[in-house]
């Protein structure tokens, strides 16, 4: 059997390689990696597929800079070509980025298996263009690896049952992946107290809308007077608060590796973030999560009272860390307990 991966961003990367781990017990199935670039990483050397364990990529498309439908378009075509070269048996895409969709249309288009891992989340907003990715993404895959229950239902709901389409619900391989790295964990050079909450802020309709962006920060400033907050901030958001003189207390540093992040979550008090899979790791790591946004794909986290939903309002953010009214019963099943990537690749070899 042959399997290519199509991948577009480190956390795309780091989610694969825990399938990857599992694909290279077996000496009758062949991977092979397709990168699309679509988010330029510095991060991702050499060094970093050593670190994190994980296969390099066997094609670099180098497609990256670009708006949604030229971006989708130049990959598509050059997926397209790879595929014609590689012949698969599957194609697997992960989560709902543009080179998740390009690579399962391309694979659709010519009559190659589909494998989404991460299927049937929802957000309900299709102003996200996440979404469109991964509505898309859905109806044109062969199996839908769904990681909670409610993700399977969501795909009930829109009427799977009645296509010929796989849906199996197999749990998130990024529990596998916190696992695997959680004895990994690199303390990254930045000086921390004994406590402190780690932050996230860089979706558009945080980042791009200064209104939201202000409300943010003055919270986090506010919170910051009682305790550290560690905030790695990527480069276009840090110019954006230059820009617009907006003061920080809090503290920044720059954008680190995933097993630094690792550290900082593992070790955290509570985190703060707009982030999808900080919050899942949150729980993984037994932290409470305030989310920066007005709805999650990941809503059992919120129905059982991991995770509180805050949006950009600043009252509700300090109301949110100041009652801190979580649930400290982190050992509930709600991932898998790690046997996701187990699950995926015994379906595919069953299929």
């Amino acid at each position: 059997m042959k399997i290519v991966s199509i991948l577009g961003a480190r956390p795309q990367f780091i989610k694969a390689g825990t399938v990857s781990r599992e694909i290279a017990k077996y000496k009758d199935i062949e991977e092979v990696i397709i990168h699309t670039g679509q988010h330029y990483d510095a991060n991702m050397s050499d060094v970093f597929f050593d670190e994190i364990q994980i296969p390099k990529p066997h094609y670099n498309l180098d497609i990256n800079g670009l708006g949604h439908g030229a971006m989708t378009g130049q990959m598509l075509e050059k997926v397209e070509g790879v595929l014609l070269k590689e012949k698969p048996d599957w194609v697997m895409v992960y989560g709902d980025t543009n080179s998740t969709l390009a690579g399962a249309l391309a694979a659709s288009k010519l009559h190659i298996k589909v494998a989404h891992v991460e299927a049937g989340l929802r957000s309900f907003n299709m102003k996200m263009p996440e979404e469109v990715n991964r509505i898309l993404t859905d109806r044109m895959s062969t199996i839908l690896f769904c990681p909670t229950q409610s993700a399977r239902d969501n795909l009930a709901n829109e009427g799977y049952g009645n296509l010929d389409i796989a849906v199996i619900h197999n749990g998130d391989v990024m529990q596998d992946g916190a696992i695997f790295y959680k004895d990994l964990a690199v303390k990254p050079k930045v000086k921390l107290e004994d406590e402190y909450i780690l932050s996230t802020v860089h979706r558009a309709e945080n980042t791009d809308d200064l209104e939201c962006l202000s409300a943010i920060v003055s919270a986090l400033n506010e919170i910051a007077k009682e305790i550290q907050i560690v905030v790695p901030l990527h480069p276009r958001t840090k110019a954006i608060l230059g820009k617009n003189n907006m003061t920080t207390d809090f503290t920044i540093i720059e954008p680190i590796g995933y097993l630094e992040m690792v550290y900082l979550i593992k070790n955290s008090k509570l985190i703060m973030t707009d982030s999808g899979g900080l919050q899942k790791e949150a729980f993984f790591f037994e932290k409470p999560c305030i989310t920066l946004r007005d709805e999650t794909e990941w809503v059992e986290l919120v129905e059982h009272g991991f995770n509180v939903l805050v949006g950009a309002d600043k009252e509700k953010i300090l109301a949110a860390y100041h009652n801190q009214l979580f649930n400290d019963s982190f050992d509930m099943d709600l991932y898998g307990m790690g046997k996701a990537s187990e699950m995926i690749v015994e379906a595919l070899l069953e299929f």
